[in-house]
């Protein structure tokens, strides 16, 4: 550091004149593509990230008394889990909805107070207009009712 003492514990930064700053990492990997570090590097925030989204979704707490209820809860929250990762990713791609967390997903697009309609033979979801984030939701289900059946 210029010209300065540094206390006890304080962190020491380098930046430009722009005030950009820079991290590195340092491995005792030979060789590769800086790319490969970068994604190794990374993969553990991603998982982190999953953790998270499932506490929000049910694993923070066990509701249950024994443990084989227990078991079924967390297999649940898994399922749960799952539904949404590829939900996301099959109906809300290209969408700044794809990267929502599971509790702005159920608050605006899973809790939506819609009403079920019969007429002409058949079940129609009604959506209300002023819904803010309607037009998302009507997007994505329009997207997962044209995937092909399983087989």
């Amino acid at each position: 550091m210029r010209g300065r003492t540094r206390t006890p514990g304080a962190q020491l930064r380098f930046t430009d004149l722009d005030g950009h700053r820079f991290t590195c990492f340092v491995t005792g990997t030979p060789g590769g593509q800086l790319a490969d570090l970068e994604l190794r590097h990374r993969r553990p925030a991603r998982a982190e990230d999953r953790i998270r989204a499932a506490k929000d979704t049910g694993l923070r707490n066990l509701p249950l008394h024994d443990f084989t209820q227990n078991q079924i809860w967390l297999e649940i929250v898994a399922l749960a889990c799952e539904l949404l990762a590829w939900m996301q990713m099959l109906a809300l791609h290209g969408t700044d909805a794809r990267r929502y967390e599971p509790k702005r997903l159920r608050l605006r697009l899973l809790a939506v107070a819609g009403r079920l309609v019969h007429g002409g033979r058949r079940l129609r979801l009604r959506i209300p207009t002023r819904w803010p984030w309607a037009s998302q939701l009507i997007t994505a289900l329009t997207r997962l009712h044209a995937l092909p059946a399983p087989t």
